[in-house]
């Protein structure tokens, strides 16, 4: 699974012209699935999204987390996170999940971050035509891809 991860002051999804759903302070998360992803990845990418410490301390140092803060959370499905724009012009997409194991893992995801302690988590719906707005906080953007944390024990990459 990756997840890109954005420190916000303010996010909002309009999910097929609804009303917006919308966090003050938190993270922002746009999530993809792969076609090799399964539930146990699932857990350990929720508690990494929340706890990870990306928000400003007294000292303005990156020493606090969106739950520690009492943040929010925002996210959206997103399969062109697992786009192959090695060859040509126009994406590929072979990669990415299909429809059903995707959403089952997006809907075990968004289950997951909300036993974290976040303060709310809004989301996306699987599949719908989305229009996200955020202001980025910093900026700090992250990119997590649990395929990275399976190279070595312990997750850490051999340089």
């Amino acid at each position: 699974m990756r997840a890109v991860l954005q420190r916000v002051s303010a996010a909002q999804v309009v999910v097929n012209g609804g009303a917006p759903r919308a966090i003050g302070p938190g993270l922002a998360i746009l999530l993809g699935v792969k076609d090799t992803d399964t539930a146990a990845d699932v857990p350990k990418l929720a508690e990494k999204c929340a706890h990870l410490r990306i928000f400003d301390d007294a000292d303005g140092k990156l020493n606090l987390s969106a739950v520690q803060l009492g943040h929010e959370a925002l996210v959206v499905s997103n399969f062109t996170l697992y786009g192959d724009t090695a060859h040509g012009r126009r994406p590929g997409f072979t990669h990415a999940a299909a429809g059903a194991q995707a959403n089952a893992l997006y809907e075990l995801f968004l289950q997951e971050l909300g036993k974290q302690g976040l303060k709310a988590v809004r989301h996306g719906e699987f599949g719908a035509d989305m229009q996200l707005t955020l202001t980025n906080d910093g900026p700090i953007t992250l990119i997590l891809d649990t395929d990275d944390w399976k190279h070595t024990p312990g997750g850490r990459q051999i340089p």
